[in-house]
């Protein structure tokens, strides 16, 4: 009877602080409304000041206020979901509520601590062992506005007062995350952050941090908060620049894409290294033999040499286009109005060679080069005319030269206007082509015959990921021919200083010079309406340069991947996250000072993650064995908790799979979803992807969003890297290891895609790296 009305005493006492809670968070989200519908008001009440009445500068104030509010409804927005998620007791009577943001009462008290300030920094640093003020860490569980549980952790339990000591809750929330389903988006983990993560998100901004995580050691989210905290500390620095983040594939940023806008940051770029060039898209991959050829960076010399071997000098061999043609003393021939002008070899030679000594990017070298050859053509005009010229004569006849059509394809045949995307698609589809730039200028082998046998392709190829970096050098060497551009920006100057001058009268006035730089004010509001967003600027801009960069997957970049990264990160403040182990690209990293030593050697650091939160013991003690047997030097981390069932092997001949397949995928949902929602995937040989996919109709196949949706998806190993599944299904592990030299990494990263089920569907016989498997 004692025992039952302890009991009855406890459950009362818990009762009590879950109503408690629950009362604080509502007045937390009571608050939030406020504060987000005035923000709405205000919009709106700029929007209806009309867009174009009023004075100038009555149109840049109304422009950037609405700009600001916009950016403000945004956030407000943003952190709806899970608004707060703990509360921190210290050992002076203190209570402090950390949320996503940080909010104050109508007295400017604060009622919610933002996650990223020094202040709750011991949510996530406490340890029993080192608890520094704290009495009591408490997680807060919500599920829309409601608190549906409530979670302890206490350091000091004779601090608490009995009420308090009454009503502990005890199970850890970072194990009860783990035990949910995957839902196909990736999870609200603020809560969850642990220590040896939050030092990863909180390193400083300068130089390169890497972080080396094996499977399910949460390195990614690390990432992905560690952007949003710098978003929040270096905001000054980072607001305008903005933040890119690089991922493997479309559907793992759909993937991540769920964490920062939660986070309440907008100034991100979201992008794949097939995307990295503006306007091309590139999802396709190159076999491994073109993949490490194009990944060298041997490469940047064969596109250098491309480009010169563009630049023409006519000679009594070179065949050119009617009405172009060659003399006999070598040179160039153009008929224009029934008269043949010449110029000759060595005048064509010093017009180029003038023209590369400026070292300027070809497109640009191209206007002195076409300048020199039209005066040669008009002084042969000239000539043959018997007619004297003079400074202004000379430039008339220059200019009637350029508008005859035969004289501009003349001077195109010698020196053309090139794009990226015409040179490159035009070097790998081209054997004569792609032959001439395999040769340095000094005359050393860049590519050798069997190389060049690996890049070429029919014309018309779709872009692979492993062209894009070589499109960005072409970028780079080619340049633009900037007269029109040079003359475009001259009046956009003139057109920024009196923005600025404007912008500056506008933050005087109304008292505001210590919150934004009139620069910045003037960047917001163009005169010809709102700006856009920075990451909106930054995507369509090749030359953008970013504040912070961060790699997800960074494994799989190669040297020339590498290249154009640094490119958009000048100031080498970057984020690495991958595990090297994991590497499937053949032209991938073997070792981070590989990749990282040529652009910041002696500038770069490491932070190892070895606690894997993900992969159930069971199911990591097999991918352990795999990883031992492909490469011994790396340690596979420590699983913090164990499996519901076994990893399994079940035997298949390819003639039943159609039958055995389909059952298997049915039971093994049954299983995940059993306890609510939950996902599975099939995981395929690259070659057998269209072939698994049709035995399987129900299971989304496609690498786009929408896959995230579904309860079963079929995809090979590379499309699934970064993500995870509740049920993995392997299917042909002898054929994944036999499918290129990384195939050995690819089963590793198979196996570890699973949270919680593991099968591996095989007809052959079981590598023995899988032996410990349950048959």
């Amino acid at each position: 009877m004692e025992h039952r009305a302890s009991e009855s005493t406890r459950d009362s006492a818990r009762a009590e602080a879950l109503r408690a809670e629950q009362s604080y968070v509502t007045m937390l989200y009571d608050r939030l409304d406020v504060v987000r519908e005035r923000a709405e008001a205000a919009l709106r009440a700029e929007h209806g000041r009309g867009a174009q009445g009023g004075t100038r500068q009555a149109r840049v104030e109304r422009d950037v206020s609405a700009g600001e509010y916009a950016r403000r409804v945004a956030r407000l927005s943003s952190i709806e979901r899970g608004l707060c998620f703990g509360r921190l007791d210290d050992d002076e009577g203190e209570t402090y509520y950390i949320g996503r943001a940080g909010l104050r009462d109508e007295r400017d008290e604060l009622v919610l601590v933002d996650w990223r300030t020094p202040a709750a920094r011991p949510f996530y640093t406490a340890t029993p062992s080192d608890p520094g003020p704290l009495v009591r860490r408490r997680h807060l569980h919500t599920r829309g506005r409601t608190v549906v549980r409530i979670d302890d952790e206490v350091f000091d339990l004779g601090r608490m007062s009995e009420p308090d000591r009454r009503a502990l809750v005890g199970e850890a929330a970072l194990m009860a995350a783990l035990r949910r389903g995957r839902t196909g988006r990736m999870g609200d983990v603020v809560a969850t952050i642990q220590t040896e993560q939050d030092q990863v998100i909180r390193s400083g901004l300068p130089g390169a941090l890497v972080v080396q995580g094996a499977p399910g050691t949460g390195k990614t989210v690390a990432a992905l908060h560690r952007a949003a905290y710098l978003l929040y500390a270096h905001r000054d620095t980072l607001e305008r620049r903005g933040v890119l983040v690089i991922g493997p594939n479309t559907l793992f940023l759909r993937y991540i894409g769920q964490v920062l806008p939660s986070l309440g940051e907008t100034d991100v770029v979201l992008t794949t290294v097939g995307e990295l060039y503006p306007g091309v898209r590139a999802t396709a991959r190159d076999t491994p033999e073109a993949e490490v050829v194009k990944g060298d960076t041997r490469m940047a010399e064969v596109i250098a040499a491309a480009v010169r071997d563009r630049r023409r000098v006519p000679d009594g061999d070179l065949e050119v286009a009617v009405p172009v043609k060659t003399s006999v003393r070598g040179g160039v021939e153009v008929v224009v109005e029934r008269m043949t002008l010449r110029v000759d070899h060595a005048t064509c030679a010093r017009a180029r060679d003038r023209a590369q000594a400026v070292r300027n990017p070809h497109n640009v070298a191209r206007k002195l080069f076409v300048d020199s050859a039209l005066t040669a053509l008009a002084l042969d005009e000239a000539r043959q005319l018997d007619r004297p010229m003079d400074e202004e004569d000379l430039r008339y006849a220059r200019q009637a030269l350029w508008r005859t059509a035969e004289v501009r394809e003349a001077l195109d045949a010698l020196w053309p206007l090139l794009t990226p995307e015409r040179l490159v698609a035009e070097l790998l589809s081209d054997a004569d082509r792609l032959r001439a730039a395999s040769y340095g200028p000094g005359g050393e082998v860049l590519l050798t015959p069997e190389q060049q046998g690996a890049l070429l392709r029919p014309p018309g190829s779709p872009w692979t990921t492993g062209d894009v970096p070589l499109l960005d050098e072409a970028a780079e060497l080619l340049g633009e021919d900037d007269s029109a551009a040079r003359a475009a920006e001259r009046e956009a100057l003139r057109r920024r200083r009196e923005e600025r001058s404007y912008a500056r009268g506008v933050l005087e006035i109304n008292e505001l010079t210590e919150m934004m730089d009139a620069r910045a004010l003037a960047e917001r509001t163009p005169s010809g309406g709102p700006a856009p967003t920075t990451a909106e600027r930054a995507a369509a801009d090749r030359e953008w340069v970013y504040g912070h960069v961060i790699v997800d997957e960074a494994q799989e970049l190669s040297a020339m991947a590498w290249r154009t990264v640094m490119r958009r990160i000048p100031t080498r403040s970057l984020t690495v996250v991958g595990d090297v182990a994991q590497t499937g690209s053949a032209a991938g990293a073997r070792s981070w000072a590989e990749m990282l030593d040529p652009y910041v050697k002696g500038r770069w650091r490491e932070a190892r993650l070895l606690v894997n939160y993900r992969t159930p013991a069971e199911i990591m003690e097999v991918a352990a064995d795999v990883l031992k047997a492909v490469d011994p030097s790396q340690r596979p981390p420590v699983s913090v908790r164990d499996g519901e069932a076994p990893p399994r092997a079940v035997r298949a001949d390819r003639a039943d799979l159609a039958t055995v397949l389909p059952a298997l995928v049915r039971s093994e949902l049954e299983e995940i979803t059993g306890l609510g929602e939950g996902r599975l995937a099939v995981l395929t040989p690259d070659a057998r992807h269209g072939e698994i996919a049709a035995l399987l109709p129900g299971s989304a196949s496609a690498l786009t969003a929408e896959a995230l949706d579904s309860p079963s998806v079929v995809l090979t190993v590379t499309q699934s890297k970064g993500l995870e599944f509740d049920g993995v299904i392997v299917l042909a592990p002898d054929e994944i290891l036999a499918q290129g030299p990384k195939g050995g990494q690819d089963l590793y990263v198979a196996i570890t895609r699973a949270t919680r089920r593991l099968t591996v569907v095989h007809e052959n016989a079981l590598p023995p790296m899988l032996a410990r498997l349950r048959r």
